[in-house]
């Protein structure tokens, strides 16, 4: 049974130790990555990507790259989140097409290109600037998948102490297009969780009237 909203988000932890014998249903698992396909994109480019690894034996190697955290194998699928380098290039065509999706008069898909091509000489102006942006997008989609996650009664584990280079080179990726942002256990909780602790909404809020 789904859970409400509001119950997801008292169930959502760091899950550090999953129940290996308990598998994510193929269905459920499209239900999380699908949270992250709707999420909120900056210029509504989806740089983002997903690589879902289910093979033990690589699992095995990016627990080893990612300190040698069990949560990475012990999980029933494990997601690497992916930021996009290369599409995020006016020069690569990619910006054009998204924005072309949108079905708008000419002039305008041409005002709205201008408008990222000036952001993007000013703010994106090499690999590791667009790195750091794109990453920050893809953290968006993270939140999304946890608590969809969590919705299903789903346990999850945001990681982001592991070795990028060695994740990277484990995948094989090809890194002036996609770098690895995180690191995304998904998996049923072995012990039962801890009660959560949060400030009070009081002591993080502040409304300007």
């Amino acid at each position: 049974m789904s859970k409400s909203f509001e119950e997801a988000l008292q169930f959502r932890h760091a899950c550090k130790s999953f129940d290996v014998s308990k598998k994510i249903e193929e269905k459920d698992m499209e239900f999380i990555l699908n949270a992250a396909r709707v999420s909120p994109s900056s210029y509504g480019l989806e740089t983002s990507q997903y690589i879902v690894i289910k093979n033990e034996e690589l699992k095995l190697k990016i627990q080893k790259a990612s300190m040698n955290q069990s949560q990475v194998s012990n999980c029933s699928h494990l997601v690497i989140v992916l930021a996009g380098v290369e599409e995020a290039k006016v020069k690569s065509g990619i910006p054009r097409k998204r924005f072309e999706r949108l079905n708008m008069p000419q002039e305008n898909l041409e005002f709205f290109l201008g408008l990222y091509e000036s952001f993007s000489n000013e703010h994106l102006n090499n690999d590791e600037k667009i790195y750091n942006w794109a990453a920050k997008q893809a953290y968006i989609s993270v939140g999304n998948m946890m608590t969809a996650a969590a919705v299903k009664g789903i346990d999850s584990c945001a990681i982001e102490g592991f070795e990028k280079e060695k994740v990277e080179d484990l995948l094989n990726l090809d890194t002036s297009s996609h770098q690895v942002a995180l690191v995304l256990p998904f998996g049923y909780r072995q012990y039962k969780q801890s009660t959560l602790v949060r400030r009070d909404l009081n002591d993080i809020v502040q409304y300007i009237d």
